[in-house]
Order: C-alpha cells, then sequence, then structure tokens
C-alpha cells in the first residue's frame, strides 16, 4: 500500500497491534520510547481515558519527530460501569478484574493518534462486549495458562476465555484485541491523500 512517502511508526510493542497493523498492508516499522507517563486525570470521563493516553503517548515523540515520520500510538482500557481497568499487576488482580466483568456488559475502548511534524488525528472507538457468568474455575485456569499481564481487562478476546465467556459483541472485533484497524485504515488513507493529492491511491 501507498504510504506517501511516509515512514510509519508504530509506537506498541504489543504484538496483537502489530499483527494487526501489518493486516493492513502498510510498510512500518516499530520504535517504543520507554518510560512514557501514562497517568491521566481522576476526574477524566472514563470512555475517554484511552484518547487521553493514546495523545500522551503521541507527545513524546514529537520532538524527535522527522518531517516523513507518521507516527502510531494507541491505548486500549475497558470500562465495566464507571471504573476503568487497565493491565493487571498479578495473578490477584487479573481475578478480580475478570469477575467483575463476569456476568455482565462492559466497553472496550481503544484511543489511537496519527501524527506527523504538521498535524495531529485523534479518536477512539468503543466496542460493546457481553460475557456469561464465569466460575473461580474458568477465571483461575484461564489466568494461569494464558499469563494476560499485557491486557487490559485482564483478557484477550481472541484466547480461550473469549472462547467460552463471550456471549455477544457490538462494534468492532479486532478493536477488542487492541486496534481499530478499519478506522485507522479509513483515517490514515487521508493523511496520505492530503500530503500526495495527485498521487496513487492506496
Amino acid at each position: 500500500m501507498d504510504t506517501g512517502g511516509y515512514r510509519i511508526v508504530l509506537a506498541s510493542n504489543s504484538p496483537r497491534r502489530r499483527e494487526l497493523l501489518a493486516g493492513l498492508g502498510f510498510d512500518f516499522e516499530v520504535k517504543v520510547l520507554p518510560g512514557i507517563d501514562e497517568s491521566y486525570p481522576e476526574t477524566l470521563p472514563a470512555l475517554e481515558t484511552a484518547e487521553y493516553i493514546a495523545r500522551k503517548k503521541s507527545e513524546a515523540y514529537r520532538q524527535s519527530m522527522s518531517d516523513n515520520q507518521l507516527v502510531i500510538t494507541a491505548d486500549t482500557v475497558v470500562v465495566v460501569g464507571d471504573e476503568v481497568l487497565g493491565k493487571p499487576a498479578d495473578d490477584r488482580e487479573a481475578a478480580s478484574m475478570l469477575r467483575k466483568l463476569s456476568g455482565r456488559s462492559h466497553q472496550v475502548v481503544t484511543g489511537v493518534c496519527l501524527a506527523t511534524t504538521g498535524q495531529v488525528v485523534s479518536f477512539s472507538v468503543r466496542t460493546d462486549v457481553t460475557f456469561k457468568p464465569l466460575t473461580d474455575e474458568e477465571i483461575d485456569y484461564y489466568i494461569k495458562k494464558y499469563q494476560p499481564m499485557d491486557k487490559a481487562g485482564a483478557y484477550g478476546i481472541q484466547e480461550w476465555i473469549g472462547y467460552i465467556g463471550c456471549t455477544g459483541l457490538n462494534g468492532s472485533y479486532y478493536n477488542v484485541m487492541g486496534l481499530p484497524v478499519q478506522r485507522i485504515y479509513t483515517e490514515l488513507t487521508a493523511i496520505i491523500r492530503r500530503r500526495s493529492p495527485q498521487g496513487s491511491r492506496p
């Protein structure tokens, strides 16, 4: 796919995000800066948290960004009620998160920021997910076998817990995995076309 002369940079260590972005057909590289502050104001509405953090991550790259770079940052959170669930610190916290999701619906929100030296585009995508009531045995089995400490809400929809637990999903499945690729494709191609309006279209 034509990148319009941009060098696309994915600022994420997530193997799922790398796989999903690769599926769009754009060449890209991975670059991750250490120690980025991902805190957010406690007064921030839960559904706005992911986009706020994605923009905050993006700002860390702007000083070193070259004119031909396009940096993609993202953050995913799970929102149940008014509570934001990020990545669990340990097995105990993972089990607590899964019990909160058991037998109810929640929202998975991924915030994305696409930044060049000349423009910044950010957005968030929300998917509603419903889980059946999960037994303690199911929760313990999943945590021990899959160790979901790198996943918001302590689960991966594409893993065993999604197979046996998800009873309903409204919105983008890939967003729940960590990257709303359809929306990214739309926004990315718009940025490329604005740079090269006479060039070839992806």
